[in-house]
């Protein structure tokens, strides 16, 4: 069962030992996990939780996890740590080269993996907080709580990881291709057309003043939105 107020981490990891194994040793009472074996099975975690650490295997039934990692961190900013029996120096570039923050060869020491996957909790409490506020809003993301001036609001959670998308990049122009990929990783070929623009026009009914003037949540005609950081 997910816990609010807890770290959230994915272990991607098709052999259910060790899987079970890494979650055990790092087991304590400010975790969460969930285990997929698949990164068809992670893809539908990602569209339905947020997480604080991915630990991923590389070598994977449906896929690679140096490629899945690298086409994560064009979107979101999370730690990803790599699982793998191989050695080689060259391996060790590829998975650094693909974005992971850190490489961990199998067999490894349960306790030295705790070490490592702690550190970058550690390093990824600053750099990825789960807050937003300014002098009208405040954002809770870990907690989904949603406030502009004091009020709260309710997100649905497509409006949720919109907003996360916006704020997590303020000033910063988003297409509408970037968008969709966050909205929904496991897979737009089944979204209607016009749901993303249906996402942001309902949160600037929810967060704008004046929905149809803008001053946060912009449209950047022919290249996607922006979030305006006042």
């Amino acid at each position: 069962m997910i816990t609010k107020n807890k770290k959230l981490v994915m272990i991607l990891e098709d052999d259910t030992d060790l899987a079970e194994g890494i979650e055990l040793s790092l087991q304590d009472e400010e975790l969460n996990f969930i285990i997929c074996k698949t990164i068809a099975e992670a893809r539908k975690a990602l569209g339905l939780y947020y997480f604080d650490l991915l630990i991923v295997d590389i070598n994977l039934p449906d896929g690679n996890g140096l490629e899945l990692c690298r086409e994560l961190k064009k979107k979101i900013r999370i730690p990803v740590a790599l699982l793998t029996a191989k050695v080689m120096e060259i391996d060790i570039v590829k998975g650094l080269e693909s974005g992971a923050d850190d490489y961990i060869t199998k067999p490894f020491s349960l306790m030295v993996l705790r070490a490592r996957i702690r550190a970058l909790l550690r390093r990824n409490l600053t750099a990825n907080k789960r807050e937003y506020r300014n002098s009208v809003f405040l954002f809770i993301f870990e907690t989904m709580e949603f406030y502009k001036n004091g009020v709260q609001i309710e997100l649905s959670r497509t409006e949720q990881r919109i907003l996360y998308l916006l704020v997590s990049n303020p000033n910063r122009i988003l297409t509408r291709e970037r968008l969709l990929e966050w909205v929904w990783p496991e897979g737009t070929e089944y979204v209607e057309d016009n749901a993303l623009s249906v996402g942001i026009r309902r949160l600037r009914d929810k967060l704008e003043d004046d929905s149809s003037n803008p001053t946060y949540i912009k449209t950047v005609y022919g290249k996607g939105y922006v979030w305006e950081s006042m």
